[in-house]
């Protein structure tokens, strides 16, 4: 009699499949747990409530008349908010065709011409520039005017003069209504 023990199987390809469904399943259950386990430390990184309710804002608008500038915080960056005069309007609209070191019209800046939103933050060292308050100066073409180093602003906020490089940003915003701002 021959022992069992040391017989071949009878097919021998079912233990290759037999190896390969326990292998593949072996490698599944380990990605699966390691996924599991990793999500935690994932799902940390993400922002949170209360940095993702300061990534838009609501500013209501109604009371900001003609010629007035109020200034908002978003996202931790004053933000200039411009009611235009006509005047602001028909200078913005007449500069396009000036020689920009950063060349945008005033239509690719405004979405109603009447306001201008801006992240009032210097484009060469990070300075806030004047011209928000009654008083203070707007530089050489009526907008803004950062004393630290010369750079002037016109009234669509694109840089006419000195060493910054870019105009001041546009940041995302959308008309929610007619007197509701929505800023990022």
């Amino acid at each position: 009699m021959a022992d069992t023990a040391t017989t071949a199987p009878e097919n021998p390809g079912d233990d290759a499949t037999r190896r390969d469904f326990l292998l593949y399943g072996t490698i599944a259950v380990g990605a699966a747990g390691t996924a599991a386990a990793l999500w935690p430390f994932v799902d940390f990184m993400n922002p949170s409530a209360d940095v993702l309710a300061l990534a838009s804002i609501e500013v209501d608008i109604s009371g900001i008349e003609e010629g007035m500038s109020v200034t908002v915080q978003w996202r931790g960056k004053s933000t200039f908010i411009r009611h235009r005069t006509a005047e602001e309007i028909e200078k913005a609209v007449a500069d396009d065709g000036a020689d920009l070191r950063d060349p945008q019209t005033d239509a690719e800046r405004v979405q109603k011409p009447e306001w201008l939103i801006l992240v009032g933050i210097c484009t060469h060292l990070g300075c806030i520039p004047q011209g928000q308050k009654p008083g203070e100066p707007r530089g050489e073409f009526g907008g803004w005017f950062c004393p630290c180093h010369g750079s002037h602003y016109d009234t669509s906020g694109r840089i006419r003069k000195g060493p910054a490089p870019l105009n001041l940003v546009v940041p995302p915003y959308e008309f929610v209504s007619d007197d509701i701002i929505k800023i990022g």
